[in-house]
């Protein structure tokens, strides 16, 4: 299980028909597309088979995810943003007993524009348009509540893990508000599609750029981007507000001097930092980050009361001065990087 993205794509490094559906490549930083470029051919291709699938039919129009970066890549980072889409087909809506306000409650919001101005830089920045509530690639792909579908998941489907019990699978029975997505059960064919045609190309996409990252500067930092809600608390009295929390898996997930790096720089700016505590980096950052492979991955959340209106989505006023805070500090980030693991000669892909 832990080596299956990163196999599919040394093994496959072109696209395949689905992930072309689902994959816009952009120059310029424009997180949130409504227009793919490749609409008329991916609707061409759907008449060609006599049919369009729902779920592909459901980002006709927008992809499911997309990178954003420079015509060339010039870092050894990659960023990844897979909480923040906020398209929400309609029909994905009219599956919900939520309203369209209700159903945003577990979006990571904006997360994606925080972190655009690396792509600028020269990193690209994978961004899902896709909403969580709808599929959450940062979970195993066969994280399922048998109870959310009309007929029994596949065997090997882990119906026990405590995201699931939480009601945040792979398929989110919730959004972050304890609230029910669905008002009666789905197929599980609906599911089974959005695994195999978005979470499994989305995958293979970041896994892609990780490789091909790690083949030209001979190491690879995988920073998974996400905010959490104002209300989180941290330390040991649970009483604190962390403006950000940096997660490595408990020092699994990279090498140490990263983490301390990473936290330092954003304390430096007079901003409240915690470790691993409440979050320390779900499967993405578990999955990817192999720092002795020369694969590293960080967790960073950042608390939305920085920079939104939880209750309205609205940006607060100074939200471009956080932009500004993120820019510099992954400018410093790459350049630690850069001078801390100068001597790793580049490695073939697997």
């Amino acid at each position: 299980m832990h080596r299956i993205y990163l196999a599919v794509v040394a093994t496959a490094p072109r696209f395949s028909l689905v992930q072309q559906r689902n994959l816009h490549v952009a120059t310029e930083p424009d997180p949130f597309v409504r227009l793919s470029l490749d609409r008329n051919r991916r609707k061409w291709q759907a008449l060609q088979k006599g049919k369009m699938m729902d779920v592909l039919a459901d980002f006709t129009d927008v992809p499911a995810f997309q990178v954003t970066g420079a015509e060339r890549q010039r870092e050894p980072f990659v960023f990844n943003s897979p909480h923040s889409g906020r398209y929400y087909p309609p029909r994905f809506l009219a599956m919900s007993r939520l309203d369209a306000t209700a159903i945003r409650r577990s979006e990571d919001s904006y997360v994606d524009e925080l972190f655009a101005a690396t792509a600028k830089a020269g990193a690209p920045l994978l961004s899902a348009n896709f909403p969580r509530a709808y599929l959450d690639v940062n979970r195993e792909p066969w994280e399922l509540d048998p109870r959310m579908f009309r007929e029994p998941v596949p065997s090997f489907a882990n119906i026990r893990s405590s995201r699931v019990a939480g009601g945040l699978g792979t398929i989110p029975k919730l959004v972050g508000e304890g609230l029910d997505i669905y008002a009666r059960r789905l197929p599980l064919s609906e599911a089974l599609a959005r695994i195999e045609d978005i979470y499994k190309p989305y995958h293979a996409c970041l896994a892609e750029l990780l490789l091909k990252t790690r083949e030209t500067y001979g190491y690879a930092v995988l920073i998974d981007c996400h905010s959490m809600p104002g209300s989180v608390r941290a330390g040991d009295a649970g009483n604190t507000r962390p403006d950000f929390i940096i997660g490595d898996r408990f020092g699994s997930s990279a090498a140490a001097m990263l983490t301390d790096r990473a936290i330092t720089l954003l304390k430096s700016r007079g901003y409240c930092v915690v470790h691993n505590k409440p979050y320390a980096g779900g499967f993405i950052t578990e999955h990817y980050g192999r720092p002795f492979e020369h694969i590293h991955a960080l967790q960073i959340e950042v608390n939305r009361s920085l920079y939104m209106n939880e209750r309205t989505f609205e940006r607060l006023d100074h939200f471009q001065n956080l932009v500004n805070d993120i820019r510099d500090f992954v400018e410093e980030l790459t350049a630690f990087a850069n001078q801390s693991f100068p001597s790793v000669p580049p490695i073939a892909a697997e």
